[in-house]
């Protein structure tokens, strides 16, 4: 007798890792998704008890009990379960949710990880399923609830005493919003230090070298002003000074590949490289390792798991690696010795692998057609650091020339590569090797001088964090984790604590306030070794060395202590401006509105209601401007006022008030309808973005400004892409990667 083929149900969190595991496992799997987290606290209120060891209660959430229905009736039907949320604890966590709402056997459902979707990994997965692990449920729910208490204790006490501007607190958000301000106060209090260099243009046989001083007297270069540099500089141009090598130096050093990426490096790297946000980045790595269709291939899984911080890899990559490297590269761009890497940094989980391909085979030239122009750039991004994590050190030489002047000594220094090695993939260096371009030079040569150049200089204050310096002064302090980076970031950033400028973060106004109370008043939330050692505490707990309720009430005894002590002693603020009240003469002071952008009122309010909007930076935008627009119902003339949704006209007939929205236009037709033309708009974050004027009837949207030219290769328009490395004009489909250099 013919045995029944077993049938199984395979739960995912999105649909597109489901494409790529159907692929896998075949017919006899049905999968299906989860997208996401489908159980929370419930919605306005603390979730869990805290007279009962903090016991948390679950709900389904709402828009999602049609899917729990779904997975019930799928589940019940199935002679196994295979909950396969991603392998981290927030993965575990879903994987414990789902088990929670089917309703079947314990005995039919297991739990299924794997650290990249290839048929190896996922294979080996199911042969090898397991229980859910319920410390790293517990750790995950530790952090939820921790969470929700700071936000559900803290937020009340800032919304009594800074009610105009609909605050809200978090555990390790606020800590990142400390950062940010603590450095723009360093910024402000920074007194730049003058100070002077000087360098020679020297010649030997029309061939030029250029020499920096770093010796006067013997002693170590320290110009401070200009007449200083004045005296040396006319020193130096004496008639009968001569410029005479002393020395050559030639060293040489090698140069080690780095560890493949892990999340923060890959955040920080997508944004130099790239100019890729945080949040971006992510989304695009969570693609590649869910799945892309490569043709006849089918989905598949491009990477490894984009969230982990550990630096190692498999045997298997390894050995992969080896193979590829010397077929394509030659023996001598292997190392003797496997390159193996350890992270030394503070609470490395290790839980899996770095960042890496999952199959080295598929170069990103030969699977380019298939991907969009961001997945290409990010997947050649970590194919190349992997593939030279693995490859042989180069070799550099490094010539250093001292050139004597009477009592000056000037140095210069050129570099060689002898042998690329990992080079020839990837250079993580930002400071390139250029070729020599000494001239044949032996000590004791004379060299005749060209030009003598000072230049002052002055410190520079240190730079605000963008998104990537961020990631890296977190990861540094022990604060976060590979999957609460972006949200971190995104979430202080949509509630107009902080705003980019120049892609740099720099603190609102709203967000300095919101800060100098927060570390006044709750100074253990905002210390970053208490936020960095909770982080320690819910490893711990993950891997039994805690009892999770005992971690949560050590903290929930004294921090209430802490919020009642608040909520007691904390003033009512407000944000005062310079500005006063053009009807009362009353200060104005800063307000946030409901749609979190901020405004001028006045302080008498309600019983004067005066508001003034402010632009981005803060200042008082011109109300009241004259225009040469007249009312087209009542020819009036017209004057432009500035609301929440951007500037508007008005009519000055008081019996009339029409308003008239102002409309920025790109000039360019609309490539959808054909009709309407594509204009400026701005998103409920205030991000700009460009759409059709005859939306809703056309919803042509870019968040790229279009311009007038079409695509040689594929017909569709032509958008600009500009970041601080390059300006470049790309194809508005997504399919093609057309692209060109602007015309200045």
């Amino acid at each position: 007798m013919t045995k029944k083929k077993e049938h199984i149900l395979v739960i995912v969190e999105s649909p597109a890792k489901s494409k790529t595991i159907k692929k896998i496992l075949g017919n006899s799997y049905d999968i299906e998704a989860s997208y996401g987290h489908i159980r929370d606290f419930p919605p306005k209120v603390l979730g869990f008890d805290v007279q009962h060891d903090f016991a948390p209660t679950f709900e389904v959430i709402p828009e999602k009990k049609a899917i729990v229905k779904k997975l019930n009736e799928l589940a019940q039907k199935a002679d196994k379960v295979y909950l396969a949320s991603d392998p981290d604890r927030e993965g575990e966590a879903i994987a414990w949710h789902v088990r929670q709402v089917i309703n079947v056997p314990d005995e039919k459902v297991f739990r299924i990880e794997f650290n990249e979707i290839t048929p190896k990994a996922v294979m080996y997965a199911v042969e090898h399923s397991r229980q859910i692990d319920m410390q790293r449920v517990k750790a995950q729910q530790t952090r939820q609830i921790l969470d929700r208490l700071v936000g559900y204790k803290i937020s009340p006490v800032l919304w009594e005493k800074m009610r105009n501007y609909h605050l809200s607190a978090g555990r390790v958000q606020s800590v990142a919003l400390r950062m940010i301000c603590e450095r723009e106060e360093e910024i402000k209090a920074f007194k730049p230090v003058e100070y002077w260099t000087i360098t020679a243009d020297l010649l030997k046989n029309k061939s030029k070298i250029t020499a920096e001083l770093a010796k006067y007297k013997d002693k170590k270069i320290d110009i401070k002003n200009k007449e200083e540099a004045d005296k040396i500089t006319e020193y130096l141009k004496e008639k009968n000074r001569i410029f005479n090598i002393s020395k050559i130096t030639t060293r040489n050093t090698q140069r080690k590949p780095t560890a493949p990426f892990i999340t923060s490096t890959l955040q920080r790297e997508a944004s130099t490289k790239l100019g890729y946000g945080v949040s971006k980045t992510m989304q695009i790595a969570q693609k590649l390792y869910e799945g892309i269709d490569i043709g006849s291939d089918g989905p598949v899984g491009l990477i490894t798991y984009m969230r982990t911080d550990s630096v190692r890899i498999s045997d298997d990559a390894q050995s992969a690696a080896k193979e590829f490297i010397t077929s394509n590269f030659g023996e001598k761009y292997y190392p003797k010795t496997p390159n193996n890497y350890v992270k030394k940094s503070k609470n490395v989980q290790d839980a899996h692998e770095a960042i890496r391909p999952s199959y080295i085979n598929r170069t990103p030239e030969s699977i380019k057609k298939y991907l969009t122009n961001e997945q290409y750039n990010l997947y050649k991004l970590i194919w190349s650091k992997f593939v030279a994590s693995q490859m042989e050190k180069a070799s550099v030489k490094n010539t250093t020339v001292d050139i004597t002047a009477g009592d000056c000594l000037f140095k210069a220094g050129t570099s060689k590569i002898i042998f690329d090695g990992y080079l020839k993939i990837y250079d993580d260096n930002e400071e390139k090797i250029e070729p020599s371009v000494f001239p044949d030079l032996k000590e004791n040569d004379e060299l005749k001088l060209k030009e003598i150049q000072p230049k002052q200089h002055f410190t520079s204050p240190p730079p605000r964090y963008t998104e990537a310096s961020l990631v890296k002064a977190l990861e540094e302090h022990g604060i976060g984790r590979p999957s609460t980076y972006a949200p971190i970031i995104s979430k202080i950033q949509q509630k107009n604590y902080v705003e980019k400028t120049d892609k740099a973060l720099a603190p609102t106004m709203l967000g300095m306030t919101l800060c100098k109370q927060l570390v006044e008043y709750f100074k253990d939330i905002m210390n970053y070794k208490f936020t960095a050692n909770m982080e320690t505490k819910l490893d711990e707990i993950a891997e039994n060395k805690l009892k999770w309720n005992e971690v949560i009430r050590d903290f929930y005894t004294p921090f209430i202590e802490t919020v009642s002590e608040a909520k007691q002693n904390m003033q009512k603020v407000l944000i005062e401006s310079d500005t006063l009240c053009p009807n009362c003469g009353s200060k104005m002071v800063v307000r946030t509105s409901r749609f979190g952008t901020q405004f001028l009122g006045c302080s008498k309010y309600p019983e004067c209601k005066t508001m003034l909007p402010l632009d981005k930076d803060g200042q008082t935008i011109e109300q009241n401007k004259e225009t040469d627009e007249k009312c087209e119902k009542c020819n009036s003339p017209m004057i432009q006022k500035t609301g929440p949704y951007g500037p508007y006209l008005e009519c000055t007939n008081e019996n009339c008030k029409h308003r008239k929205r102002i409309i920025k236009t790109t000039g360019v037709k609309c490539p959808k309808c054909e009709n309407g033309e594509i204009i400026f708009k701005k998103s409920k974050y205030g991000k700009v973005f460009f759409g059709c004027s005859n939306y809703p009837k056309c919803d042509f949207v870019s968040w790229y400004e279009p311009v007038n030219e079409k695509c040689p290769e594929c017909g569709n328009i032509l958008v600009k892409k500009i970041t601080k490395k390059y300006k470049k004009l790309e194809c508005s489909n997504k399919d093609c990667s057309f692209s060109k250099e602007m015309e200045e």
